[in-house]
């Protein structure tokens, strides 16, 4: 008898696998039995390795960014009676707060009108997202959604050893008989974000309900709402009388974008009870900080804060539309706080533009899709920021890797 050590490569595992030959009393080789040994080191679940980027990062960031444009934050922040709020809270931080999906979600239900029974909160959307596919997913189950959707969503799908699956489109819009194609009896979760993230596209309240009508019951849509309140007409009284009268539909929403709350990590869940059941035994103990907490309240409580960051936001919107369309690049629809620039028809590489801004201390975001290779995306800042970031980028284009002025 001999032995043989290899390595096998499972993503990012490593499986220390032993072959084991016998051989017969005549000598020949029988057969081989593989054995593997207890690795010396933890290895994560195979999902884990297959997690990725999903946008462009800058690892150095210098010089500093002067003009920050590439996160969706709400440039004119919070309501002042947030801040104050959260001032306010600071001074008792050595004390957990109990119950905080009994303070938050009555008040989430009051403003918008529903059932606080139906509602989830945790630490952002994303914590509740995270949530819904550690719930219903399992390894080798599918999570379907547009191949030009959220990027982030597949990593979702992995950390759960579940496949993601990227329904085609032939533009930066989901397409309902797309994805409905690919339902299969593996689909545990379909993903739609509307507005959408990074392309802007906002599927009709019509075809979400198409949508949902050509999936089975035990398949669970999802739909994530972080954008809503900046859309042009709001669906969101549709999406809330659709998720009311279903088992298997979400919305999702945030506190990060109309109400300036980005660091503080808010986020809701409106739902069947039974999901936000389950999403509150996966819940940590005390899923926010008390800080947030509170502004959370406040900010829902100035309307008018919200009313003029919206206006303000729709005001920007158009007029950087027209004018980035002015200079030649192309511009989808946007129907959130962000513009998706195509520099395809200025000639320039929307890698190469991306790193001049750079250089000048403007940050705008790049995403890794190969659908988005010639695009950059513009969170829509104050007026000063954006003049800055429009002079930049008018003379990057004017004159390609001209010598930047100093900062």
């Amino acid at each position: 008898m001999f032995r043989e050590a290899h390595l096998a490569d499972s993503g990012s595992n490593v499986q220390i696998v032993h072959s084991t030959r016998r051989r017969g009393i005549e000598g020949r080789t029988g057969i081989q039995v593989n054995s593997i040994a207890t690795p010396s080191f933890p290895l994560a679940r195979s999902g884990v390795g297959r997690i990725g980027d999903h946008m462009k990062v800058t690892e150095a960031a210098w010089p500093p960014p002067l003009v920050a444009l590439n996160s969706n934050e709400n440039a004119f922040g919070p309501s002042p009676y947030a801040v104050e709020a959260a001032q306010s809270a600071a001074t008792r931080l050595e004390r957990y707060v109990e119950n905080q999906h009994h303070i938050l979600a009555p008040v989430i239900a009051s403003h918008h009108g529903l059932d606080a029974e139906r509602i989830a909160v945790g630490c952002g959307s994303d914590d509740l997202l995270v949530r819904l596919t550690r719930c219903y997913l399992e390894p080798g189950r599918e999570l379907l959604r547009a191949a030009n959707s959220y990027p982030k969503v597949p990593n979702y799908a992995h950390a759960c050893d579940a496949i993601p699956v990227d329904a085609p489109s032939s533009g930066y819009a989901a397409e309902v008989d797309s994805m409905l194609r690919l339902v299969s009896k593996r689909t545990r979760i379909v993903y739609i974000a509307s507005p959408d993230n990074p392309s802007s596209v906002l599927m009709p309240a019509s075809e979400i309900r198409r949508l949902h009508r050509g999936l089975p019951s035990q398949v669970l849509l999802i739909v994530d709402g972080a954008y809503l309140e900046y859309t042009d007409r709001c669906q969101e009284a549709g999406l809330f009388e659709l998720v009311a009268a279903n088992q298997n539909v979400v919305l999702t929403r945030t506190f990060s974008k109309i109400h300036g709350l980005a660091a503080a990590r808010v986020g809701w869940m409106y739902g069947p009870r039974r999901i936000v059941g389950d999403l509150t035994r996966l819940q940590m103990k005390f899923p926010m900080a008390v800080p947030s907490l509170h502004a959370a309240i406040a900010a829902l409580d100035d309307k008018r804060h919200t009313a003029f960051v919206r206006s303000e936001t729709l005001r920007l919107r158009q007029l950087w539309t027209n004018r980035l369309s002015r200079l030649g690049i192309g511009v989808q629809p946007s129907q959130s706080n962000f513009l998706l620039m195509d520099f395809r028809e200025t000639g320039r590489d929307a890698t190469s533009v991306l790193e001049e801004l750079q250089g000048r201390g403007i940050y705008v975001r790049q995403f890794l899709l190969p659908a988005l290779r010639t695009c950059l995306r513009l969170t829509l800042g104050r007026e000063r920021q954006l003049e800055r970031f429009g002079s930049a980028l008018a003379d990057i284009l004017e004159n390609p890797g001209g010598r930047q002025p100093s900062l």
